[in-house]
Order: structure tokens, then C-alpha cells, then sequence
């Protein structure tokens, strides 16, 4: 398989639960302004809308959007745990999860991670995902991760997002304007979450290991 991935990216995720799985996986390094990979790849063959994460199978079949991409991954290897198994509740608790992260978080990011060119709209903006964000923190107050006891694809998501509000290892790339400081459970978990072997083995691949 090959995971193409621009470093920080929400490509983040699936890396992530690759090295969770223990999956031998080829790293694609995709050029965000060229649209291009290696020496000559050309990226919007592999996704024609031209943003990653895209997961390329061994026969040739394409995935893309995270979400997808995370639960075909932890499908894999259901002993694991990352998904719950399909057709029960708790699937379908996560797959709740993961689309709040999409519509709620990772596009209340980009404004803020355009703030000159969203102008004004940033100031409606910020307050929404701040808002978002100290809900996913009350949600912690009584459980580890996301989904309860143990860590999940939804995990790594929320994961590979938030650092780009508050990781250190992001200053060479753009970041948000949004601060987690007073949200205590959230940065816990953000804590345990990077304590990770799988996430420490992926941001050393990307050039972000914590400084």
C-alpha cells in the first residue's frame, strides 16, 4: 500500500493507524503547490481534487477522505479494536464521531488557517470551533478517548487536527489562532494521545517530532 501524505496534513490520521497496525505502508510525499510527487508523479491522477489523504491498495484501487480511508484501515485488523466492529452501535458511534470531526472541526479550521483571505469571517469563525472544542472536552471528562476506554481512528483524527491549533512541532507550517488552555481534559488526552509509540513513529516520518 501507499499512503500519499503532506507533513502536518490531515494525512496525519491514517498514518497514524498504519503504524498502529503495524502495516507495511510506502510513504508518498506529495509537493502541496506542485500537486506532484516523486520525480515526476503527477498527484491529481492518483486524487483529482488534489488534496491528500489518498490510500493507494495493492491492486491499484484509490481511496480517499480520511474518514473512509481510517475505518477501511481498521477493518483490517478488527482484533486491535481502533473500529468497532460493523452493524453495531458503537460503529455507528464512531462513524458519529468522525463526521463531526469533518464537518465540525476540520472545516472549522479553515478560515482560521486563511485568516488574511477569510477576513472578517475568521471572527465568526474562531468562536464556533472554540465552542466545538469545549464540547469534545466535556465529552472527555469521564472517559480516556473519544469513544470510551480505548483508542480509536477517531483518536488520530481529532489528533492530527488539533495540532494545528497548539503543537509546537507545526511552527514551520500554517497554524490556527486558537488556544486550548483552559480546556483541561482536552489536553490531557492530547497528552496521552502523542505519548503513543504509533504517533511519535509518525511524526518522526513527517519531520514534526516534538521539540
Amino acid at each position: 500500500m501507499k499512503l500519499y501524505y503532506i507533513p502536518a496534513a490531515c494525512s496525519l490520521a491514517p498514518h497514524i493507524v498504519l503504524n498502529e497496525l503495524g502495516l507495511d505502508i510506502e510513504l508518498m510525499l506529495v509537493d502541496s503547490k506542485k500537486h506532484s510527487f516523486g520525480i515526476d508523479g503527477n498527484f491529481q491522477e492518483i486524487n483529482p481534487l488534489g488534496y491528500v489523504p489518498a490510500l493507494e491498495l495493492d491492486d491499484g484501487t484509490i481511496l480517499t477522505e480520511g474518514p473512509a480511508i481510517v475505518q477501511y484501515l481498521a477493518d483490517l485488523k478488527p482484533e486491535l479494536g481502533l473500529a468497532p466492529a460493523n452493524g453495531t452501535i458503537a460503529r455507528y458511534k464512531l462513524q458519529q464521531w468522525l463526521s463531526f470531526l469533518t464537518s465540525e472541526i476540520h472545516k472549522g479550521f479553515i478560515p482560521l488557517l486563511y485568516a488574511r483571505l477569510a477576513g472578517k469571517y475568521v471572527e465568526t469563525a474562531k468562536p464556533k470551533l472554540e465552542d466545538r472544542y469545549a464540547f469534545i472536552d466535556r465529552e472527555l471528562a469521564d472517559r480516556p478517548y473519544l469513544a470510551g476506554d480505548t483508542f480509536t481512528v477517531a483518536d488520530a483524527y481529532l489528533f492530527a487536527l488539533t495540532g494545528w491549533g497548539q503543537a509546537s512541532w507545526l511552527t514551520s507550517y500554517i497554524r490556527a489562532d486558537i488556544h486550548f488552555d483552559g480546556l483541561r481534559n482536552l489536553q490531557a488526552w492530547y497528552e496521552r494521545v502523542r505519548s503513543r509509540p504509533s504517533v511519535q513513529k509518525a511524526l518522526q516520518a513527517e519531520g514534526l517530532a516534538a521539540t
